[in-house]
């Protein structure tokens, strides 16, 4: 899934704006040997003949649209096409990025920019709203998710990337944006005009629940969140906490360093959170946790579900792998890539997926997400009814471009399969986590759970808790 909130590793060092441009000349100068008739040494032109062909090629469609193109294009508005197209090619996570989204990137990790307040993503090539960020202007306008978001003011969105989607709808706040929307059952598309707020995206929520279990929401993971998270967990255990509810449901994901250091609030110091792994065997990096004062060493177990992606995956893998935490909920979103920013001339960017994620254990994330200790399905609806936190059922393996994982066997679609999962062409199926603590089945097997002492003891391999509707079918 791809959400503008997305996790990314931000590198910036400014060797990288060095490294790019010699890369960009290093390319023009290919281009002007083709185009100037040099002749380079044979064995060398040999190696490279594809690359050489390919480039040949790319000289003369940009020679064809200058000379016969209708209008008289930019060579400013060619390359920046062409670097945008060959980047949008590669993954769903890798982007180009305008002028404006490379310097809201700060305003990204402190959790606020300015826009509407809704994550997208494009799922059976379509942009549809994931789900709308909670009191927000496209919240209280009443979007909501599995919206297919068919026009951006007066543009259609057919091939329109993420990236562009969302470049369209932010801007200064109280200006307006206007959106045409269709939703299953509409007879009609209908358009929406928004005005643009600030919009700040609280990290954490805490809070207590039965007796000594204590409960904390992570929303997102931006650059102060695990200095949050350990605030909420000092003022709960002033309280008396002594077991708690890690809750990452719907979590997009954030900063990877965030991640590390949230789970380093859990783990004794010096153990492996998570790897990545780049393209090369030695292109590895392990990230350790901190570890704190006084290593928490009470009961924890930890929420997640479909909506759960990139950051809170990897601290959920870690906690699973180290045995710190018992995972309740259903299969995560499977968002096992890493992306680096890179600048480029112009003050644009590119973000491109550089490495893939892997628990202790070495297990991949992509394509595959965590697996619950304890599954415990959510309801599935059309349409989020009494302030439903509401998430379009959509997952890594569901976008288009995503990449594959080394580490298991993708298998062949299975299209029955596939519809009964709520996944199937033009089946917008969202699962949604209630309002009221007494419906949400997932919580309150969490707090069943904590209060039986040892949670590991005799855990199962996997538990399949379904809805009380389902079970009573069952019963008939």
């Amino acid at each position: 899934m791809k959400m503008y909130s997305e996790e990314n590793e931000m590198i910036k060092i400014n060797k990288k704006r060095f490294l790019v441009t010699l890369l960009i000349l290093l390319v023009i100068g290919t281009i002007t040997l083709f185009t100037t008739g040099f002749v380079i040494g044979h064995k060398a032109a040999h190696a490279k003949t594809d690359t050489y062909d390919d480039l040949r090629a790319f000289t003369r469609a940009l020679e064809l649209i200058k000379s016969n193109y209708v209008e008289d294009p930019t060579n400013k508005e060619l390359i920046q096409g062409a670097i945008r197209g060959m980047i949008s090619s590669l993954d769903p996570h890798s982007s180009y990025m305008s002028e404006r989204a490379f310097k809201e990137i700060n305003m990204d990790i402190r959790g606020e920019f300015q826009g509407v307040g809704i994550q997208i993503g494009i799922k059976n090539q379509q942009l549809t709203v994931i789900s709308p960020i909670e009191d927000t202007p496209a919240d209280r306008a009443g979007i909501a998710a599995g919206d297919k978001i068919l026009k951006i003011n007066d543009e259609w969105t057919k091939d329109m990337s993420i990236e562009d989607a969302v470049d369209r709808m932010r801007g200064p706040k109280n200006t307006q944006v206007r959106l045409m929307l269709h939703r299953e059952g509409w007879d009609k598309p209908k358009e929406f005009t928004i005005t643009r707020d600030v919009i700040k995206v609280q990290s954490v929520k805490s809070r207590m629940l039965d007796g000594d279990i204590g409960y904390v929401k992570i929303i997102q993971f931006q650059g102060k969140t695990a200095k949050d998270v350990d605030a909420a967990l000092r003022k709960l255990e002033d309280k008396g906490m002594k077991r708690l509810v890690l809750d990452m449901r719907n979590n997009p994901g954030g900063l990877l360093d965030s991640s590390v250091d949230v789970s380093s609030l859990f783990m004794p110091k010096d153990k492996l959170v998570v790897y990545i792994q780049g393209r090369r065997k030695d292109d590895r990096k392990d990230f350790l946790s901190a570890g704190v004062t006084a290593v928490r060493d009470y009961p924890v177990v930890v929420l997640v579900n479909t909506g759960s992606a990139s950051a809170s995956e990897i601290v959920a893998g870690a906690l699973q792998d180290s045995k710190r935490a018992v995972i309740i909920g259903t299969q995560t979103f499977g968002k096992g890539s890493v992306q680096t920013v890179f600048p480029l001339d112009g003050n644009t960017g590119m973000r491109l997926t550089t490495a893939k994620y892997y628990t202790p254990s070495g297990r991949s994330i992509q394509n595959v997400g965590i697996a619950p200790d304890i599954e415990v399905k959510l309801p599935k609806i059309k349409e989020p009814k009494n302030g439903e936190a509401a998430h379009l059922i959509v997952r890594e393996k569901d976008l288009d471009r995503h990449l594959k994982n080394e580490t298991v066997k993708e298998p062949a679609k299975d299209i029955k399969k596939k519809k009964e999962e709520g996944s199937a062409e033009d089946d917008f199926v969202m699962e949604a986590v209630p309002k009221d603590d007494k419906d949400d089945i997932q919580l309150q097997k969490a707090i069943e759970l904590l209060k039986t002492g040892d949670i590991f003891k005799n855990l199962p391999v996997k538990e399949q808790v379904v809805e009380k509707k389902e079970k009573n079918e069952t019963a008939k």
